[in-house]
């Protein structure tokens, strides 16, 4: 079972306006709103630290052996491979 609290959210003077017309363009209340955005924000470094680690254990002789099999066109700008620096 879920719970919940009744802890007050004080928003900027400029957020109270946005925030209600992206609830209203999604199709829901302020408070669902809220709830989701806090829950996606508090995701996202984990969700960083899971691909690093993933990214970690990657074959990347593996990945250019397949990809040479892939027609042999040249990567679109944008899709080359980052190199290991970054």
């Amino acid at each position: 079972m879920t719970t919940t609290s009744t802890d007050d959210l004080r928003l900027q003077k400029s957020l109270p306006d946005e925030v209600q017309r992206l609830a209203a363009e999604e199709g829901t209340t302020i408070d669902p709103f809220i709830n989701v955005a806090v829950a996606e924000k508090a995701a996202a470094p984990r969700t960083a630290a899971y691909l690093k680690e993933r990214a970690a254990h990657a074959d990347l002789d593996a990945f250019d052996r397949i990809l040479a099999k892939a027609g042999g066109e040249a990567p679109r700008v944008g899709d080359e491979r980052v190199s290991d620096e970054h």
